[in-house]
Formats: structure tokens, C-alpha cells, sequence
């Protein structure tokens, strides 16, 4: 990621994050329209992020670092019930998780929606969400992992564009002290959130396959994608550049998951690929050795089609996640010397 891009609109203001008057976005509550696009109102300062937990549970004590940001950030924060609630691994039960979110969807002086966490269980409650309200008044809802279900599902049914992006757990206890990757990819949130044109940097990768290609952006985490395959919140592809990261899995499984995604012809019509995080690969059993890289496994699955493809973009379970706006036009450069993605 090109650092000077984020840091060039930067003024030291206790944290040093960017200045709301520099990097404020269309500053008009309207919704932007684009074509097989919706843009949610960017924010301006005032506005109220809403913190819900539709997957796994977290601390109270352990979002405030997010509240403090958001809040420095000229934002309000509203936390939703299911924070500090815990069901098991859940962040209280399937009934109070799809309660929370709901009432954040309805609640219109909420201009955005934050998930605390990852985890598991966003699937569990997709299909008793109704999106009615929210369809006819678009809130930004950030986050990634788990929350790939939300991305697929609001961009299938309603094409509004949300946010892929780290969420209040990812959010660092001492922002001034924390590595400058994290503080940019912190920033970028808010850059994103703000209606700043985003665009993005990569190294070039001896594996990658040239190529320039203008396409819608969608993606999220691969086995997600998998798991809501002919569901009502399967993945939509055809045209599109299509995004996918992933973490702790097998080099089999990564495979048998790239596999389901060619046969159901989701590889057939894109207009570009882009490879994130794939981290935290598990050890092969010995004597079962798999013995293919994500580059041969990747590469194998899309040979009979022409489109770039890029591997080791910023963005996945690591600290170079950046906030991509998914459901968003953006133009992929695949070149020898660079990867460049802008929207």
C-alpha cells in the first residue's frame, strides 16, 4: 500500500487522524446513484455509527478503543445491546442478534452500522432481517469476515454498496503508538466512511496475470462465500472484480473451495480477481501432503479465462486489511512494475 496515499491529508489532532474539514465527503445527506449501484449518504460529523454484534460476542471494555477513534473522528456511537451479551461463542442469542440489527437497520438516526466482531452466526439470522426500511433508506454496514454474509446478501438483493473493512476489535488500544500499516488501514475506514475516492497499491507478484479491467467490486472470505452458496445471499459475479482472503485452513480445503466456486461457474465472467490474506494455512497431515501453493491452485481454476489476476492484495485477517467499498465501480491495473486498484 502506497503510505504516502493515506497519510498525505493527515493533521495532528490528538491521534493524528485525518481532518474531518480535509477529508469530508459529498457533505449531503442524499443517495448517491450510480448505475447497478446505491451508494449509502457518506458521513459527516455528528453522524451516529451503531456498534452490533451479529456473529460472535465481545466486551464491552474491549470496543472502546473503536469508540474513541470514532468519536476523535467527529462521529457519535451508539452500542447495541448485544454488545458485552454472549450466548456461548454467540454475542447473545439468535433472537437478540437479529433483534439489534434490526433495530439498527430501522433506525434512520444511525447513518451507519459497525460489527464488533467476526466470528460465526450472521447466517443464522440473514433470512429474518428485513431489509425493507434499509432499502429505502441505505446505512453504510461495515465489517469482514463473517460479515461477508451481509455484503453478499445486500448487494444480490438491493445492489447498496457497503463497507469490507477491520471492526472494533481490530481497532488499537493506543492509536499514536500503533504500527503505521495499522493506522493506515484505521484511517482508511474513515476516509472510506467520508466519501474520499479510494484507491489502492500492491507489489507486483511474479504469479499475477496482466491486465487493466473496470468492474463492480464484491468479495469477502472464501469458505463465507462457500458456506451461503444456493442460499438466498449467494455471491453475484458476473462482471464484477471479484475479491477473496482467507485464514486457518488446509491447503485442500482452499483448494476444494476454489473448485465449488469454478464449478458453479462463478470464475467464468468476472472482470478481474483479486487475492488477499491467505494466512495461517494449516500444516499437512504427514504423508498427505497436498503439495500445491494458492498461486498453482488459483491459477488452475482460472487458466480458460483472459482477466488479471493479482495475489497478496492488502487486504484479509491481517494487519494490511484495508476498507474496500464493496457494490462500488472500481478499475484494476495488473501491470509488471504494479498493482493498482482504484475506485
Amino acid at each position: 500500500m502506497n503510505r504516502k496515499h493515506f497519510l498525505s491529508a493527515l493533521v495532528t489532532a490528538g491521534m493524528g487522524l485525518p481532518s474531518l474539514k480535509t477529508l469530508a465527503g459529498t457533505g449531503l445527506h442524499k443517495i448517491a446513484h450510480n448505475p447497478g449501484q446505491l451508494v449509502p449518504p457518506y458521513l459527516q460529523p455528528g453522524d451516529v455509527i451503531g456498534i452490533t454484534c451479529p456473529a460472535g460476542y465481545i466486551k464491552r471494555e474491549d470496543i472502546q478503543p473503536a469508540i474513541r477513534i470514532m468519536e476523535s473522528w467527529g462521529f457519535k456511537v451508539r452500542i447495541g445491546k448485544t454488545v458485552g451479551d454472549r450466548d456461548y461463542s454467540f454475542g447473545g442469542t439468535d433472537a437478540a442478534r437479529l433483534a439489534d440489527l434490526q433495530a439498527m437497520l430501522n433506525n434512520d438516526d444511525i447513518r451507519a452500522i459497525m460489527c464488533g466482531r467476526g466470528g460465526y452466526g450472521t447466517a443464522r439470522i440473514i433470512d429474518q432481517l428485513d431489509f425493507s426500511h434499509f432499502s429505502q433508506k441505505p446505512k453504510w454496514i461495515i465489517g469482514f469476515s463473517d460479515a461477508t454474509v451481509l455484503h453478499c446478501h445486500i448487494s444480490r438483493h438491493f445492489g447498496i454498496a457497503s463497507l469490507h473493512s477491520k471492526m472494533c476489535n481490530s481497532f488499537p488500544d493506543d492509536f499514536s503508538k500503533a504500527e503505521p500499516i495499522v493506522q493506515d488501514t484505521i484511517i482508511s475506514i474513515y476516509q472510506a466512511l467520508t466519501g474520499k475516492k479510494m484507491q489502492y497499491s500492491a507489489a507486483p507478484d511474479i504469479h499475477n496475470r496482466k491486465g487493466k479491467a473496470s468492474g463492480v467490486l464484491t468479495g469477502g472470505n472464501l469458505s463465507i462465500i462457500q458456506s451461503i452458496a444456493a442460499t438466498d445471499s449467494e455471491i453475484a459475479t458476473n462482471g464484477k472484480i471479484l475479491f477473496l482472503e482467507e485464514v486457518g485452513e488446509y491447503l485442500y480445503s482452499l483448494d476444494r473451495m476454489l473448485d465449488a466456486l469454478q464449478r458453479s461457474h462463478k470464475l467464468d465472467n468476472l472482470a478481474g480477481l483479486i487475492i488477499g490474506g491467505f494466512n495461517k494455512i494449516k500444516p499437512d497431515d504427514p504423508g498427505e501432503e497436498f503439495g500445491r501453493t494458492i498461486y498453482d491452485m488459483v491459477l488452475e481454476k482460472v487458466k480458460h479465462f483472459k482477466y488479471p489476476v493479482c495475489f497478496n492484495f492488502p487486504v484479509g485477517h491481517q494487519k494490511n486489511n484495508y476498507a474496500l467499498k464493496c457494490g462500488m465501480m472500481h478499475t484494476l491495473n495488473v501491470a509488471d512494475d504494479a498493482v493498482t486498484l482504484r475506485e
